[in-house]
């Protein structure tokens, strides 16, 4: 069982993994680099710790105790009990959910051994081999996501949230994209970057290419005379599919629509020109389910 601290000094070391957490720029920086990211949440929480996340430490208000207590009987990492004001001294914000865990990230996959990959288990349980006969026609094929240079960490959140909704098996990120694992990403995908399998690409559009000796068609969401409609693209029932979104604002760059098989665009109406890149996601995610 985790060791109970009550911790009434915010500038105790110990604390050291929950300081600044709203300076964007150095927990960008500092989390990846020292191997850890934090959780805010009892959900959250719960979900790093089913997927395998190791805990570093928990910071929790007193009335979280109790409530926690069965991760805290299950965690060999300190557990330090603060006070609500000490907390929001200490990360800079008012803890409203009174409990924020550091954990250990994972070493990320090479990209080779994602797109390799089988199917990703569905949320409730069911298998889709090929074998069993209750698989249905998604069975068939694959679809993988690919994000470019999203710097907003909500919408990467959300993005997370609808590939693990509408059963993507893995998503991949260029170099430059936020990261998925800072709090307010892990926050807004309610726990999703724990169940989607994800890399992050280090050679980006060149890599491009690893999806096609995987035999992945790349479509990339854009507007443009050469662009189909996402129903298109349905209709054309590839068997494996990588769907290439882009930046906010700009979408994908100049050489990732170069390299790309196909240009989709979602049919908008009302002077409508574009959707937000998370709801764009939503949309193509389901619109090609097989």
């Amino acid at each position: 069982m985790a060791e109970l601290l009550t911790v009434d000094d915010p500038d105790d070391p110990r604390l050291g993994d929950y300081t600044g957490l709203t300076d964007v720029e150095l927990r960008r920086r500092r989390e990846p680099a020292e191997g850890l990211f934090i959780a805010e949440g009892e959900k959250v929480i719960r979900r790093a710790r089913e997927a395998g996340y190791a805990m570093r430490s928990m910071l929790l208000s007193a009335k979280w105790v109790e409530v926690m207590s069965d991760v805290i009987a299950e965690a060999s990492a300190p557990v330090y009990v603060v006070s609500p004001e000490l907390a929001e001294r200490v990360t800079g914000y008012h803890v409203h959910r009174g409990a924020l865990a550091s954990l250990r990230r994972k070493p990320l996959p090479a990209a080779t051994e994602l797109l390799g990959a089988g199917h990703r288990a569905p949320a409730d349980g069911r298998t889709t081999d090929e074998s069993s006969p209750s698989a249905g026609p998604r069975s068939a094929g694959r679809r993988v996501a690919l994000f470019e240079d999203l710097v907003d960490h909500a919408n990467l959140g959300a993005a997370f949230r609808n590939a693990a909704a509408l059963g993507v098996d893995s998503v991949f990120l260029s170099p430059r994209c936020a990261d998925p694992l800072y709090r307010r990403a892990v926050k807004v995908s309610m726990g999703a970057v724990f169940t989607v399998p994800w890399t992050r690409l280090t050679s980006w559009p060149d890599e491009i290419e690893v999806f096609r000796r995987y035999g992945f068609v790349t479509a990339a969401l854009c507007l443009g005379e050469r662009s189909i409609t996402i129903d298109e693209l349905a209709a054309r029932r590839y068997g494996k599919l990588a769907l290439l979104l882009g930046t906010e604002g700009d979408g994908l760059s100049d050489a990732a629509l170069r390299a790309a098989d196909e240009h989709v665009r979602i049919p908008m109406a009302a002077g409508v020109d574009s959707l937000n890149v998370a709801a764009a996601s939503a949309v193509a995610f389901h619109t090609t389910r097989l």
